[in-house]
């Protein structure tokens, strides 16, 4: 697949050929949806926490004696039946929300994701990215020119501090790591800036 490659301006100054097996594969929505459910559920925090009747307090005494009156009977007013009885089958701390899928099948997404971004004109190559200093309104300036107002994940072969400071404060952009690709970034933007470097960080790691 050729997509253009453009300065820091956004002006095309070269055309580059991307590899098929990464970037111009048949999608698999199944694989992705998986992948994505996976991520969203691993990112899950147990914090929930319900009271079973054995746990509430109070209801240490038979509320009322067992025959003669009338009522239907009862061994605690703690039982779940009761206002600030237990709670049955309501959610525990620790539970765990995790999550297997084999290695084949993650990278499979990321490509089939890749692949949907490159095909819908979503992928933004860009020959560098770097900075001499932290700059916000330089940043933005230069997102203008590649993304205009859509949001943007700026993928990096590497850790730049220049870059990512300058992107921190840009409520619609992101900046991340090539090898930390993940689902819930690559649509959680528009588009994906990539300089260079960063596509040969993504091919080793996809087209293995």
């Amino acid at each position: 697949m050729k997509v253009p490659l453009r300065d820091v301006t956004g002006k095309v100054i070269d055309e580059t050929e991307l590899r098929d097996d990464i970037f111009d594969i048949e999608p698999n929505e199944a694989v992705m949806h998986q992948a994505l459910i996976r991520q969203l559920s691993n990112a899950r925090l147990a914090t929930a926490r319900t009271k079973t009747r054995g746990e509430v307090s109070g209801g240490g005494r038979k509320p009322w004696r067992q025959k003669g009156t009338g009522r239907a009977r009862h061994g605690s007013i703690r039982e779940p039946q009761w206002r600030g009885g237990g709670v049955v089958f309501g959610p525990q701390a620790g539970r765990n929300y995790r999550k297997a899928m084999p290695r084949k099948m993650r990278r499979l997404a990321l490509r089939s994701a890749l692949s949907v971004k490159a095909r819908e004109g979503q992928v933004v190559l860009v020959d560098k990215l770097e900075m001499a200093a932290p700059k916000t309104k330089e940043m933005l300036t230069v997102l203008d020119g590649l993304t205009g107002t859509s949001s943007a994940l700026i993928l990096l072969p590497e850790r730049d501090d220049n870059v990512e400071k300058s992107v921190n404060n840009l409520p619609h952009a992101k900046t991340l790591r090539a090898q930390y690709l993940n689902m819930v970034d690559i649509f959680g933007y528009d588009y994906l800036v990539l300089p260079l470097a960063a596509v040969k960080v993504i091919e080793d790691v996809l087209g293995q």
